[in-house]
């Protein structure tokens, strides 16, 4: 609730990652509204809004910009798909999966932030 109160936010979902210090790391999948674009300035700006409204131990490691997010039929997000992806484990029984390329670009919004990781570096 915390990410998609903020203005450019249209919808969210958090996933927990596989973190070798902390055991488990909060991960954010936002899509945006058409009026705003996805920038480095505007994940810290929404770590800083998830920070403000719960704390600094609900606050994101990572927030990664998708298009899309996958969705049962009925419009649920299907978050154990989207822990699984950021998890690189099995994705399972998707035959709810209302669409298919939603899977593909949760993976892509992953490699994105890790190529523009890796560039600042």
């Amino acid at each position: 609730d915390a990410l998609v109160s903020h203005p450019s936010v249209a919808e969210a979902a958090v996933a927990g990652k596989p973190d070798p210090v902390k055991g488990e790391s909060i991960v954010a999948f936002v899509t945006l509204r058409k009026v705003a674009n996805p920038s480095n300035h505007l994940s810290e700006e929404l770590k800083q809004h998830v920070r403000r409204m719960i704390g600094p131990i609900a606050t994101p490691e990572s927030i990664y910009f998708a298009r899309l997010l996958p969705k049962t039929r009925s419009g649920k997000i299907m978050r154990r798909v989207i822990k699984a992806v950021a998890a690189g484990g099995s994705i399972g029984d998707l035959s709810t999966l209302e669409d298919g390329a939603s899977v593909e670009e949760v993976r892509q919004a992953i490699e994105a932030l890790q190529t523009a990781e890796k560039t600042t570096q």
